[in-house]
């Protein structure tokens, strides 16, 4: 989504709450001339927005919650930090209205819109855009006869794709969590970026990254919760293993075989990993899991770890990641002891922080690094 159709959504979302501000006159110039985000040098960040007639405005951000102060002109700022070096997710409150920032063009889609603002590292981060070889990132549509309907995955193709015409290459499926889609791996994750840094310091091996949509179903109605997910990961299931595989071995030089197949995701996306790939590993060879539900693998778990044995003869890797700090984390240290338990080897990293990119990044660069 380019930054004219994010502003062009983002000043509908803010018109049913801000429709009786005046509009600007010649004797505002100033008001034409707000910024918002303005990162300064040393990290710290002003939110700003133009609303004179509203009673609160409230900064909802990943770094925490914080009330917006009004001067005379009728703008609303804060200023926070320095913040550590990183992209970070916020929105507005606007009298008790949560909208995006119209000024920021700069906005993450899926079942939750909220804006993006970067604060810079003094050095490139791992997952800046670097002066080395860039793959691409396709759009990619596809029917999905599972589903009935026409479905969309972003895939990347990694650097000299185009130029190899023989080379095939591993393929790895890279699943979203509940409040994003297709493009959150690339938009906010930014997985194609982190790929080419890890190629191009022969960290990674080049890889094809499917990154589709993991909403199968409609959203939950209330009080739906754990029952619906349970029915959407049946549902997605069917349309990865009968669609999008498919799809994608047909449409890209995908190397063949199960060695060359890996599944992981974040939140959402890490249990649908989990309750797909241990239940195929004819299919997938390297399994991962960021911040999941843990032992959501649906039917019965102690029958599916059974056999050690044999489970371990076919997991290249069983890779599962959380933050200490996750409201998830009690429930991936017993997925941890239950693994344990049955001796099947897998490793489980826990790091410092919560349920946000800032942790999923991260996961993701070291899995890269681990594969094929």
């Amino acid at each position: 989504m380019n930054k004219t159709v994010c502003a062009l959504l983002a000043t509908l979302l803010l018109a049913p709450a801000l429709s009786n501000l005046p509009a600007a006159t010649a004797a505002e110039p100033a008001r034409r001339n707000i910024v918002s985000p303005e990162v300064r040098a040393d990290r710290t960040v002003t939110f700003r927005l133009l609303a004179p007639k509203v009673a609160q405005v409230v900064l909802n951000a990943e770094f925490g919650r914080q009330p917006m102060t009004k001067d005379d002109s009728g703008l609303w700022s804060v200023t926070v930090g320095p913040l550590d070096p990183d992209i970070y997710a916020y929105t507005f409150s606007v009298d008790g209205v949560t909208t995006v920032d119209p000024l920021n063009g700069l906005v993450k889609t899926g079942r939750s819109t909220q804006n993006l603002v970067e604060v810079p590292a003094a050095s490139p981060a791992f997952y800046a855009p670097r002066n080395v070889p860039h793959g691409a990132v396709t759009v990619q549509w596809y029917h999905s006869k599972s589903l009935g309907k026409l479905r969309r995955m972003h895939v990347y193709t990694p650097p000299g794709y185009d130029q190899t015409r023989s080379t095939e290459f591993p393929v790895l499926y890279l699943l979203h969590g509940s409040g994003d889609d297709d493009s959150g791996w690339t938009w906010i994750g930014r997985a194609n970026f982190i790929a080419d840094n890890l190629i191009a310091e022969h960290k990674s091996k080049p890889m094809i990254i499917v990154m589709p949509a993991g909403h199968a179903l409609p959203p939950p109605a209330p009080g739906e919760g754990k029952e619906h997910y349970g029915r959407n990961t049946v549902a997605f299931q069917d349309d990865l293993l009968k669609d999008i595989t498919p799809f994608v071995e047909l449409h890209y030089r995908v190397a063949s075989g199960r060695e060359r197949c890996a599944l992981t995701g974040l939140s959402m996306g890490g249990g649908q990993s989990l309750a797909i790939g241990l239940t195929h590993l004819d299919r997938f060879a390297w399994i991962g899991a960021f911040s999941s539900g843990g032992g959501s693998l649906g039917g019965d778990p102690d029958k599916l770890l059974a056999d050690a044995k044999e489970m371990n003869s076919k997991l290249r890797l069983l890779w599962i990641a959380c933050g200490k700090q996750d409201f998830l984390y009690k429930i991936n240290q017993e997925f941890d002891a239950l693994l344990t338990s049955r001796q099947i080897t897998h490793e489980f990293h826990a790091t410092e922080g919560t349920h946000t990119w800032r942790l999923w990044r991260p996961h993701l660069r070291d899995f890269l690094q681990r594969l094929f």
